[in-house]
């Protein structure tokens, strides 16, 4: 990987606003661009690429500034994931993804526990991992009087050989309580398997992950005091938060593949030998096609920005987070959710149709762009995302909080 720039974020100041944490992730990006394909190709695990997240300082986007981090809000750590997933969707994913679990702490725990996290967090730069996966039989937890244990097996784990610190959810035995906790990643009992093989988002070491009798104390377990669980409506913001991570790398790897497909085109396409036209830039369709997926890009990228906004109101006040703005965001969520869906995928094709046949080419890397897309939308339905929209519009139902709404 190219180190360009990279050293100058040792003297440099650290951002103090939005606009400059966005243009540091503007660097990272330009320094993952650089071999993005290659490494895509290559396929190894993303060690360099988070170092770079942490020598560059977005790890601590989300953190206190007391403790070193940036202490920025949810909508400026989606454009930073949406600028990272332009160079490359698999680390604007892993970056997402640690952002989400970097949070959990303050989505479920007591507010000493998400204190302490987030400080540690940030003054060590730690990367998140997480070893959760609603679609498999849920990780047992059992009470061991001062200990709880976590055994079971989950197919994804996000992360998994890059990170830290990984969180474990898990059922307590016996009971319907779920359990969340944070451990060190090479915690005896936890092993990573080096089992992800997919067509796209190929550095985000998304493979399966054992756990063996984990050890956590109860401590450690977010959100119980004195073994009991304390809910709030807040805890259920967890889905409609990570859907717009996916949106955000969703939309950067999009405008990615719309900005390389258009160098690739002023640089290489040639015109059409028929079309009277001596540069590709000039040819009607070429030009159609540019403005229709940038207007297209544009619309979404502005809807997701509004929802980011909506969504942080409810997250500067917690404990005021009711049942009924929980379920009208999740409405708006699943909306932007459908819309970025299907233009990331529509701009990552059809990319080609106003590259050419030339840009195919496997050293081109452009079809990185639509295997990344058609990889990770594959996570949920987006059918089920319109359906929650539509009934909402059609009998004011609300989704009802699950794993996946």
């Amino acid at each position: 990987m190219s180190t360009v720039a990279r050293t100058d974020w040792q003297t440099a100041p650290v951002p103090e606003d939005a606009e400059g944490w966005i243009s540091r992730a503007a660097e990272v990006a330009a320094v993952l661009a650089t071999d993005a394909a290659a490494r895509d190709k290559a396929g190894a695990t993303p060690h360099e690429e988070v170092r770079l997240l942490k020598d560059s300082g977005l790890v601590t986007l989300l953190g206190p500034v007391e403790h070193g981090g940036g202490g920025q809000d949810w909508p400026t750590a989606y454009r930073v994931v949406r600028e990272v997933a332009k160079a490359d969707g698999s680390i604007g994913q892993l970056l997402g993804y640690h952002y989400l679990w970097n949070w959990a702490a303050r989505l479920v725990g007591t507010r000493e526990q998400w204190e302490q996290v987030e400080a540690e967090a940030a003054r060590n730069r730690w990367f998140f991992g997480g070893a959760v996966n609603p679609r498999d039989a849920d990780v047992i937890v059992r009470d061991e009087g001062g200990t709880l244990t976590f055994t079971g097996r989950k197919t994804f784990s996000t992360g998994s050989k890059v990170s830290d610190v990984t969180v474990l959810e898990g059922v307590l035995e016996g009971t319907e309580d779920h359990v969340f906790a944070i451990v060190p990643s090479d915690s005896e009992g936890l092993t990573f398997h080096d089992d992800w093989d997919n067509i796209g988002q190929r550095l985000t070491e998304s493979g399966g992950v054992t756990l063996d009798a984990v050890r956590v104390p109860w401590s450690a377990a977010a959100g119980y005091v004195d073994k009991r669980f304390r809910p709030r409506v807040y805890n259920t913001l967890n889905v409609p938060t990570i859907q717009l991570v996916f949106v955000s790398f969703y939309l950067g790897i999009a405008a990615g593949a719309l900005e390389t497909a258009a160098t690739y085109t002023r640089a290489k396409s040639r015109p059409w030998l028929h079309g009277g036209h001596d540069r590709a830039v000039d040819e009607p369709y070429v030009l159609d096609t540019y403005g229709d997926l940038t207007a297209k890009l544009w619309a979404v990228e502005a809807l997701a920005d509004t929802v980011a906004a909506e969504g942080q109101k409810l997250h500067d006040d917690p404990d005021a987070v009711t049942e009924q703005a929980r379920g009208e965001f999740e409405v708006r969520v699943a909306a932007v959710k459908a819309r970025a869906t299907d233009v990331a995928l529509e701009i990552t094709s059809r990319i080609f149709e106003v590259t050419g046949a030339r840009a195919t080419a496997s050293a081109e890397g452009l079809d990185r762009f639509w295997r990344n897309v058609r990889t990770h939308t594959l996570h949920d339905p987006v059918a089920y995302k319109r359906r929650e929209v539509g009934r909402h519009v059609l009998t004011g139902e609300l989704p009802q909080p699950t794993w996946y709404s």
